[in-house]
């Protein structure tokens, strides 16, 4: 019965608007027509949608389908060509699917297109499908690839990171599975990802021995010390700091651009949201309550007298502690570590990052970039809702 069939693959183009696609399946339908695939997109308003029907070879019931097709087309001032496939032509559906998402902070560029799309085609990669989704303008594409089994993703990731550093583009290469829009829990870093500054540093400065301090934070953050060293070495040049200084600063952090937006819309969305910090529980306490996270961790500063005494209470919040949270509130949620998304800029930042279904690493030093599973550099926060499969939000939302 097969071999009595030919394939043929309908191209349909044409000024957009509602019943293009429900009139044309109406003619299929009527005339008893297996359709076997379809695609449609809209670009600039302007429909292209492709579909295969079969048709018998002998004189039937469905020899007409073509010619009706082809007037409804007409009637509706559309554009139809049509081709017999071959039966060397097969279709194959990508079955290792991963999802490309660049965004820019204003727009998307030709020659940044041409790259990436360079970078694929020189790794054996496909591309199946770009679309844009923009909110509006033309600063955010998704692209749905085919890669092969054997194609080295770390090396992929390390192309792509070069081509967003050179085109100021964020990219990230996730892959098209169950859990891609299926994530529940946003965690953070505070220090220069949640808020653009290192809370240590200002204190320091307050104290008056910021530079001595800051040099000892960079350190850190780089990966060069260990942080359980180098935080108790900072915190004891803090000795004798008023509490109230501590009540300033916490009054004044300056958030990073477009973090209120992008909580905003996640907890909407049915997200919950923590921060994880090696800094001090007095100001992620002071974000939690400002802007409406579910959990906050991190150190805390022993005070006495209404001063700092130069030590830290408790265990501290490093790297593997920062890990064990992650899991805990996991646990707490019930839901699969998949299901997280993890934010940070430093060293420490890593193994959180690594285990969640989606680390990325914020405006990060080079060694978390060049370390994570993705990279933010150029973008607000807003950027990594993209990232997420969230249309972006504007800020007067």
């Amino acid at each position: 019965m097969e071999d009595s069939l030919k394939e043929i693959i309908i191209t349909v183009s044409g000024q957009d608007r509602p019943g293009i696609t429900a009139s044309l399946m109406k003619v299929i339908s009527e005339n008893k027509t297996d359709i076997t695939d379809i695609n449609q997109a809209i670009t600039h308003n302007l429909l292209s949608l492709s579909f295969v029907i079969k048709v018998g070879k002998e004189k039937n019931e469905n020899q007409n389908v073509l010619k009706e097709l082809l007037f409804t087309a007409h009637e509706m001032g559309l554009k139809l060509e049509y081709s017999v496939i071959g039966k060397e032509t097969t279709y194959k559906t990508p079955y290792n699917s991963f999802i490309l998402n660049c965004v820019a902070p204003k727009k998307i560029s030709a020659d940044f297109i041409s790259d990436v799309a360079q970078c694929l085609a020189i790794n054996g990669i496909n591309i199946y499908r770009i679309d844009n989704v923009s909110k509006e303008g033309f600063n955010s594409l998704e692209v749905l690839t085919d890669v092969p089994e054997k194609v080295a993703l770390n090396k992929v990731k390390s192309d792509l990171l070069n081509i967003s550093n050179d085109h100021h583009t964020d990219i990230a290469f996730i892959r098209d599975d169950v859990f891609r829009r299926s994530k529940r829990l946003i965690v953070f870093d505070m220090d220069s990802t949640l808020i653009q500054a290192e809370v240590i540093d200002e204190l320091a400065k307050v104290h008056g021995i910021g530079a001595k301090v800051s040099e000892i934070t960079e350190r850190a953050m780089n990966g060069e010390i260990d942080f359980n060293q180098s935080l108790i070495e900072r915190v004891s040049h803090l000795k004798g700091l008023s509490e109230k200084t501590l009540q300033d600063i916490s009054l004044n952090l300056p958030l990073t651009d477009g973090v209120e937006d992008f909580i905003r819309t996640v907890k909407k969305y049915g997200y919950k949201v923590a921060v994880i910090s090696g800094g001090f529980t007095y100001f992620a306490n002071h974000l939690k309550e400002k802007l409406d996270l579910d959990y906050a961790f991190a150190n805390e500063l022993e005070i006495e007298g209404g001063e700092l005494t130069g030590r830290v209470k408790g265990t501290i919040i490093n790297a593997d502690q920062k890990a064990v949270l992650v899991n805990l509130i996991a646990q707490q949620e019930n839901i699969s570590l998949e299901q997280v998304v993890a934010i940070g800029d430093g060293a420490n930042d890593l193994p959180m990052l690594a285990q969640a279904g989606l680390g990325i690493a914020f405006h990060a030093k080079d060694i978390v970039r060049k370390n994570a599973q993705n990279h933010m550099s150029h973008g607000p926060m807003t950027s990594i809702l993209y990232f997420l499969g969230i249309p972006g939000v504007d800020s007067k939302q």
